[in-house]
């Protein structure tokens, strides 16, 4: 009897990976090819690798989902949020605390903003987990940016046709007032908005698995705070319920500056019991399970 094995893909969009110029289209306006807008340095040889796992490995899988970072141009995380204190733009990578923010280091461009985002970057690093980090405007809906990877879309476009199944896809990151790395849930659930809040849904196909293999980007960010969440809702389930939990380590990267970020991530999840793994030794186990 087959093992339901189910194949965790975070964020495997176009503005994560260091694309080269085959795999970018040409802008109809100046003739120059279209750029990621926050590649993570090996994210595309990673996701080739994820794309041959799929392709070779298809017929032991039993289910797909994919994160899909899905950002509107103004947000919170983005510079076209903020201006600094003398009126001018805030440059992308700046971090902005809750004391920025009451010592007018920095404002929101639009004044009446001002007590919500106190009250969000308040509550965040309350959490203590992340300080808010203005991004490159990125994964804006209806973008190249915010599309699939080329090679992992085709590959599981085939997983689809031979299983007459639905690649399970989910969207974080549409409400401008809260981060929303993680896809069980954002930074700062915002009350009114149920898509911020626990997603139940994904946390139950997971558990109904005996195996979840997590891969994507970034693995210092979206990768991590997906994972975190994921085993905060799996400890109640015990230690059988986390060792089904598989992080497949060629398959992700950091974003640049934060390689330490990530190490200490898989070091955490490694003690918690998570399984460590490579596309190879996961690519093993598809073809067994294939064969049963």
């Amino acid at each position: 009897m087959k093992h339901h094995l189910h194949l965790l893909i975070i964020d495997p969009q176009n503005d994560f990976c260091d694309l080269p110029p085959a795999y970018r289209p040409v802008n109809p306006v100046n003739g120059t090819a279209i750029a990621p807008a926050l590649p993570v340095p090996g994210a595309h040889a990673d996701m080739r690798r994820l794309a041959e796992l799929i392709e070779r490995g298809r017929n032991g899988i039993g289910a797909i989902s994919v994160t899909l970072d899905s950002h509107h141009r103004y947000d919170i995380a983005h510079p076209t949020f903020w201006v600094g204190a003398d009126g001018g733009p805030v440059a992308p990578f700046t971090q902005i605390s809750a004391e920025d923010l009451r010592a007018t280091r920095y404002l929101p461009r639009h004044p009446q903003a001002r007590p919500r985002a106190q009250a969000y970057l308040d509550a965040l690093e309350a959490a203590g987990r992340y300080r808010l980090i203005v991004w490159p405007v990125h994964c804006e809906i209806g973008s190249w940016g915010h599309n699939v990877h080329d090679d992992v879309r085709a590959a599981y476009n085939r997983w689809e046709d031979a299983a007459l199944g639905v690649v399970k896809k989910i969207a974080k990151g549409s409400n401008p007032w809260t981060e929303h790395y993680s896809a069980v849930m954002a930074e700062v659930p915002d009350d009114a908005d149920p898509d911020t809040q626990l997603n139940r849904t994904l946390i139950d196909s997971l558990l109904q698995s005996d195996r979840v293999y997590i891969a994507g980007e970034a693995g210092s960010h979206c990768v991590k705070a997906t994972t975190e969440h994921i085993v905060e809702q799996f400890e109640a389930h015990g230690p059988a319920a986390l060792a089904k939990l598989v992080l497949l380590t060629d398959c992700m990267s950091p974003v640049t500056g934060f390689e330490a970020q990530q190490q200490d991530f898989l070091e955490r999840m490694r003690a918690k019991g998570v399984q460590m793994a490579q596309s190879g030794d996961v690519l093993q186990e598809l073809l067994v399970n294939a064969g049963r």
